[in-house]
């Protein structure tokens, strides 16, 4: 990242660098919709709806799934973003090494310890989950599933709470549609 960068270039850098580690992914929905706009998502709900202007969240909500899910290390995050994006970024990856249940439990376990940086991103995480839960679920997923990752959902943000008013609403309005369907 060039020292004399703007936050919105570094922001824009970002999502570049986004959407090249993630360019041959796919989401799990129907349409296997391509992976980046999970991402951009995120970014779009901390600025949009959460009123979040802060580039180092905006960021890492961009760039919150590369070392988990690409080829991405924390060395190459902070050469180019920065040691405060990348320690945001490590606050809410997943150690794949472990198995799904495990990784689930320590996300409700450490959710109340991470930065307000990382539970924005964190909070932000669900709420795109879940509304992609409700709008374009994962092809394979039965009812009991998508039942079940709604009530771990809200454990993690119970933790969560009290980091931004408005995005708790959203994630609450999310989550109260999913009881009407349910």
């Amino acid at each position: 990242m060039e020292t004399n960068q703007t936050p919105m270039g570094t922001l824009l850098e970002a999502l570049a660098f986004a959407a090249h580690k993630h360019r041959n992914q796919r989401r799990k929905d129907a349409d296997s919709s391509p992976y980046v706009n999970h991402p951009i998502a995120l970014a779009r709900v901390l600025a949009v709806e959460g009123g979040i202007e802060d580039v180092t969240v905006l960021c890492a909500a961009v760039l919150h799934d590369t070392i988990e899910d690409t080829q991405t290390n924390a060395d190459e995050l902070t050469a180019l973003f920065g040691p405060e994006v990348t320690s945001v970024v490590l606050e809410v990856t997943d150690d794949k090494t472990l198995p799904k249940a495990e990784r689930k439990r320590l996300q409700v376990e450490h959710a109340p310890h991470i930065s307000e940086r990382a539970k924005l991103v964190k909070l932000a995480d669900k709420i795109c989950n879940l509304r992609d839960i409700l709008d374009s679920p994962p092809a394979d997923w039965p009812v009991e599933r998508k039942k079940e990752y709604f009530v771990w959902a809200a454990s993690v943000v119970q933790a969560l709470r009290g980091v931004n008013p408005r995005l708790e609403g959203v994630f609450d309005a999310v989550y109260a549609r999913h009881l009407e369907l349910a």
